[in-house]
Formats: structure tokens, C-alpha cells, sequence
């Protein structure tokens, strides 16, 4: 139903905004919600004009670890009908070689990519389970498969939320509430700028990532590879026998 908002959080990340022009160009209506106040109103107005949709915003903050019980009572204000669905896209992406002698930092990622996430999963999950119907969606990432020296930090954040994931779609299987993990592989981002060489053939764009969701959400998938080819490799990471794994600089 159109006229049930979703909500996206997060949203002027550069996946999520990308995903929030789709969306709204597919006639669905949006609360985006983040930590830059001026710059959701901003979405949201552009939104509102350029697809004729109802938009709302709601400033969040992942740090905050009081904040997701009435974060979403605030954003279940703005759907009179209900809400159809939420998504996350909010991350964090630490220097490995920082966070291996930073512990700050390491908790920082951990919070960010992970506890705070599952705390606003969890107070939404309890509300779509008694309405028996929505969806549920998190970006997590490849890099959460297999802990690598390259980013073994960020990656442990991302595996502990694609368990959590997991476990909620089997929890919520039965009340009709769709769960999607999306694993995207190498993106060109404003989190990655500089550490990835925007050219090469595995680095894809916000909106192709975007586009993948949108189609994830429309089939139900349970776990998205994006683009698809990262599920191939990431087997064949996974696959190989850790007497191997531990002598390659991967």
C-alpha cells in the first residue's frame, strides 16, 4: 500500500539517497531519518517536489543509545495508516590499522555498525510482528563473510549483524514480516572515497547497489549480493582452508 510510508535510515548516505529516488519514483511515500537535520529536510523537500510524494523527516543518532524506542514512536506518528517497512543504510568504516590499537575506535564501530542497529531492529521487529505484515531491511557487507587483516574490525561489526539478521527472519517468518540482508560488495561512496579505485570493475555505483535493493524488496529475497558476482567470490574466500587463508594478505 503506497500511502504506508517507509522508512529509511540513514538516508543521505549515498546508497540510501540513491534508494530513496527510486522509491519515491515507484510512488512510495518516505520518512528519511539521519543525523544532519538540515540536510534530511533537504531530501525530503526535493523528494516531495520532484515525485509528488508525502515525506517526512526525523533526525536519529546512532551513538545515542537511549534513542531508538522513541525515535520510531516519533516516525509511527507520521504513517496514521502504519508503517510498511524500514531500512537501514547507516555505516561506518574505520581504519584498520587504527582500530587495531584505538580501542575507542573499535567500539565506535562496533556501536555504529552493529549495536545500534540491532536495538532500532529490535523495537521494530516487535512492531511488525503484531502487524503481521512489512519489512525489514539492513545494509551489511561482504566483508562481514570471512575476517580478513585487511578489515577484520569492520567486517566482525557486519557478520554480527548478518547473524542478527538471520535470526530475526526466522523469528518473523511466521507473521508474514519479510527480512533482507543486503551485502553489497565494493561501492563508490563518500565512506570509501580514497580507498577504492572508483574505475575498476568491481567497485559499482550507488544506484546500480540501489536498483538491487528496490528489486530485493519487490521479490522478498532473504540475502543480496550486490552485485551479484560478490556471492561467487565471497564462496570461494570462504571456501578456502584457513592453514591457506592465513598466510594471504588479502
Amino acid at each position: 500500500m503506497m500511502h504506508e510510508p517507509i522508512l529509511i535510515v540513514g538516508a543521505t548516505s549515498d546508497i540510501a539517497e540513491a534508494l530513496c529516488r527510486r522509491l519515491a519514483a515507484a510512488g512510495r511515500d518516505l520518512i528519511v531519518a539521519g543525523r544532519d537535520r538540515d540536510a534530511l529536510e533537504a531530501l525530503a523537500a526535493d523528494l516531495s517536489i520532484r515525485y509528488g510524494r508525502e515525506m517526512a523527516s526525523e533526525p536519529f543518532e546512532a551513538l545515542d543509545a537511549a534513542a531508538p524506542e522513541p525515535f520510531f514512536a516519533r516516525c509511527r506518528a507520521h504513517a496514521a495508516d502504519g508503517l510498511a517497512g524500514l531500512i537501514v543504510c547507516y555505516g561506518y568504516l574505520p581504519q584498520q590499522n587504527v582500530a587495531e590499537h584505538d580501542l575507542e575506535e573499535q567500539r565506535k564501530t562496533f556501536e555504529i555498525n552493529f549495536t545500534s542497529v540491532a536495538a532500532l531492529l529490535a523495537v521494530a521487529a516487535n512492531y511488525f510482528a503484531d502487524r503481521r505484515q512489512g519489512f525489514l531491511a539492513a545494509v551489511s557487507s561482504v566483508a562481514g563473510d570471512r575476517g580478513r587483516q585487511s578489515n577484520y574490525v569492520y567486517g566482525a561489526a557486519k557478520g554480527a549483524l548478518g547473524v542478527y539478521l538471520a535470526g530475526l527472519r526466522n523469528r518473523l517468518h511466521p507473521c508474514g514480516v519479510h527480512v533482507l540482508t543486503v551485502k553489497p560488495g565494493f561501492v563508490a561512496t563518500k565512506m570509501t572515497a580514497g580507498q577504492l579505485n572508483p574505475r575498476s570493475p568491481l567497485v559499482a555505483s550507488p544506484e546500480r547497489i540501489a536498483a538491487d535493493i528496490e528489486r530485493a524488496l519487490r521479490r522478498k529475497t532473504s540475502v543480496l549480493y550486490t552485485p551479484w558476482w560478490w556471492r561467487w567470490i565471497m564462496r570461494v574466500i570462504c571456501l578456502i582452508p584457513e592453514r591457506v587463508f592465513v598466510r594471504l594478505k588479502l
